[in-house]
């Protein structure tokens, strides 16, 4: 009996090659959540353009372009653990430095929140607030849980699972990158 035939073996074999596909349809997934509601946030704008503009006037462009600065660094810290030359311990720091970013990225939003908060209620603001809140919140909740799993993997980083880690963590930036302009610039 050679190693390729032993159950285990193919187990791990089947693992490997069921992981980009897996893979794959978290990214599309994720893309199309996030699509769909930054259309929909959008859309809205355009049918309340007016109340849409007064209220962007409340939003901190330049907190949320350091928060931009914050993820997009946490991401070059996942794109470091993912080196083929990368050292266990290396890729271990640059795991854990990608979640402390985005634990970071978690605090500073959540410092901008409590300054917005106090105007979301008012009705001249149209249904901007409730939409910025849900948009940006659900990326919210996915920086902080994805900071969860880069612990998680740093504890042990097998190249599987750094990967599928990182690849996604990558999707949550590409998501704010576009969020980012049409949220606070438009």
């Amino acid at each position: 009996m050679d190693a390729r035939s032993h159950p285990i073996a193919v187990a791990a074999e089947e693992d490997m090659t069921d992981t980009p596909l897996l893979l794959w349809v978290l990214v599309w997934s994720e893309l199309v959540a996030f699509g769909i509601l930054l259309v929909g946030f959008l859309v809205v704008g355009v049918i309340q353009a007016d109340a849409f503009a007064v209220a962007r006037l409340h939003l901190d462009p330049l907190l949320a372009g350091i928060n931009t600065l914050v993820l997009l660094t946490s991401g070059w810290q996942a794109a470091l653990a993912t080196r083929a030359r990368a050292l266990l311990g290396q890729r271990r720091r640059a795991l854990v430095s990608a979640a402390l970013f985005g634990i970071a990225f978690v605090a500073i939003k959540l410092f901008e929140y409590s300054a917005e908060v106090g105007v979301a209620g008012d009705l001249q603001f149209g249904s901007f607030f409730e939409l910025y809140f849900l948009v940006t919140g659900f990326h919210l909740l996915h920086v902080a849980f994805g900071a969860f799993v880069l612990l998680i993997v740093a504890w042990q980083p097998k190249p599987g699972n750094v990967a599928l880690i990182t690849t996604l963590w990558h999707v949550i930036d590409l998501v704010w990158i576009v969020m980012f302009p049409l949220v606070y610039l438009a």
